[in-house]
């Protein structure tokens, strides 16, 4: 079996490379590093440690790599794959669909098998995103013709592997915990399933709860953190002021989970425990300004922050952490960063208000905009 993923980084080689190694595939990752590429092709193998006391460490083989930037390259891997998976990021899904576009077309004149293409991305709807992009790029009897063979299911997936710098370019450092899941329902009827990944017919509870505890708790920890001096996630949580603040974000998010799902309020309470003690770990150094970083993506509609906040909103329920974590991220200055660069600029030149309902698209007339811009103010103080 033939894998091509998307995205050699740490994620990529961390987690999903690793898991579909175990499951015994052939993983061809696709990347435009250089480094990463010749290093993939020339060893065909590399090492992953596990953020644990014992650090314990597993070889992980059967790969190699093909030039990203290379678009025929990339077709033809696709063009051959049983499996295609990305880990790249969502706003770079439409950088990668011309090569996966191509391959299709590929596929389809060679009368190949159907093929799943699933993207591991912190967002919703990550796959249907990828099939957009892929789909406009295909002429329309290949499209027809694709709808009925290639399949994008929808997936959550959940492990912090924070940016590090190792002498071996390829070692890379991971939590122990992880957790991918696939949305059954939207997979061919024959399907072969991946061992280490959970597959369920209705995905859409395990996605938000996983970007509602662990990516919402995460940004939180990062925006107050960064606001209050500290280095990393570690020290930032260990803080009695944040953890409490994004304790107190979760709880929202969890209320609200609560309700659209029926999640069991006990068994969420140790969900949100478990996922501040993922923060915490000691054998992880995981920096605010990774976590932080593209606070435009994270203060969009429909991620991490604005949606749960709303959705607290329309239930009733105060989203008062929340706000508080949109409006640390309003001070997120870095300068590396440049969606931190951006914000910056808006704020400073069209006003904080205006720039929230720019980036979040909510109303200033809405209580939730009230509540960014109180806590903004009570950040100042």
């Amino acid at each position: 079996m033939r894998a091509v993923h998307f995205g050699a980084g740490n994620i990529g080689r961390g987690f999903i490379g690793l898991l579909l190694s175990r499951a015994g595939y052939e993983v061809i990752f696709s990347d435009v590093n250089d480094t990463l590429v010749s290093e993939l092709r020339s060893r065909k193998q590399y090492t992953v440690e596990l953020a644990n006391d014992a650090k314990d460490t597993e070889i992980v083989t059967n790969v190699t790599a093909i030039d990203g930037k290379n678009v025929d390259e990339v077709a033809s891997a696709v063009a051959s794959a049983d499996l295609v998976t990305t880990a790249v990021g969502v706003n770079i899904l439409k950088h990668i669909a011309p090569g996966i576009a191509k391959g299709i077309t590929q596929r389809i004149a060679d009368g190949a098998s159907p093929l799943h293409v699933i993207a591991c991305e912190n967002a919703i709807g990550g796959s249907a995103q990828l099939k957009e992009h892929v789909f406009a790029l295909l002429e329309e009897d290949v499209r027809a013709k694709a709808e009925a063979s290639v399949y994008f299911p929808n997936a959550a997936v959940d492990r912090i592997v924070p940016i590090q710098h190792h002498e071996d370019p390829l070692h890379v450092q991971v939590e122990p915990f992880y957790e991918w899941v696939v949305d059954r329902s939207q997979m061919a009827p024959d399907h072969a399933e991946i061992e280490g990944v959970l597959y369920v017919d209705n995905l859409e509870p395990y996605i938000e709860r996983k970007l509602f505890t662990v990516n919402t708790g995460h940004c939180v920890a990062a925006y107050l953190g960064y606001m209050a001096g500290f280095e990393t996630i570690q020290t930032a949580i260990a803080d009695e002021n944040v953890v409490a603040s994004v304790r107190g974000a979760l709880e929202e998010t969890g209320a609200v989970l609560v309700k659209r799902f029926g999640f069991d309020q006990a068994e969420h309470d140790k969900y949100i425990s478990k996922i501040l003690d993922r923060f915490r770990n000691p054998n992880l150094t995981d920096e605010v300004t990774r976590v932080g970083r593209s606070p435009l993506r994270k203060l969009s509609p429909n991620d991490r922050l604005v949606r749960p906040a709303l959705q607290a909103h329309e239930y009733g329920i105060n989203p008062d952490h929340l706000a508080l974590g949109m409006a640390a991220a309003c001070k997120f200055n870095v300068s590396e960063d440049p969606e931190a660069v951006e914000l910056q600029e808006a704020i400073r030149t069209e006003g904080l208000a205006a720039a929230i309902t720019h980036y979040t698209s909510i109303p200033q007339d809405h209580p939730v905009h009230r509540q960014i811009l109180e806590q903004y103010e009570k950040l100042n103080a």
